[in-house]
């Protein structure tokens, strides 16, 4: 079985307000989704916060649930999709900060992960997420 997540970040202004938001699928079932403000954020860090949050909510969920084999995070941010698998440098500390909180909890989940970039249409829910906070 394959944990699919759709996260998503956004910013009203760059800096602004910003929001975070998640949906967790399993088998075609909603198996659980995020919503939260956090505060003053970038596009950017808005983006990999709503990673680290999915993250952190797969670690816990995946404790309870058997035949999870992989997990796929989708996101509609090309940029930090691509930072995370290494094709685009990382030139801002915070970001690479972001990204070793990242591998570490990959570590604790210590299952196969796959991040994949989706266009924003593929990613509609997460986006209501953010822009529900």
């Amino acid at each position: 079985m394959i944990l699919k997540i759709f996260t998503d970040g956004g910013s009203k202004g760059n800096p602004g307000p910003s929001s975070i938001g998640g949906i967790a699928y399993l088998n075609g079932k909603k198996v659980f989704n995020f919503k939260k403000s956090i505060g003053i954020a970038t596009n950017n860090d808005a983006e990999y916060q709503a990673l680290i949050k999915a993250l952190q909510e797969v670690r816990s969920y995946v404790l309870g649930v058997t035949g999870i084999k992989q997990i796929q995070f989708n996101s509609d941010s090309r940029l930090m999709v691509n930072q995370i698998k290494g094709l685009f440098k990382v030139n801002v500390g915070r970001i690479r900060e972001y990204i070793l909180k990242i591998r570490s909890l990959e570590q604790e989940i210590n299952l196969p992960i796959i991040y994949q970039y989706v266009p924003r249409e593929e990613n509609k829910e997460a986006d209501l997420l953010v822009n529900s906070v």
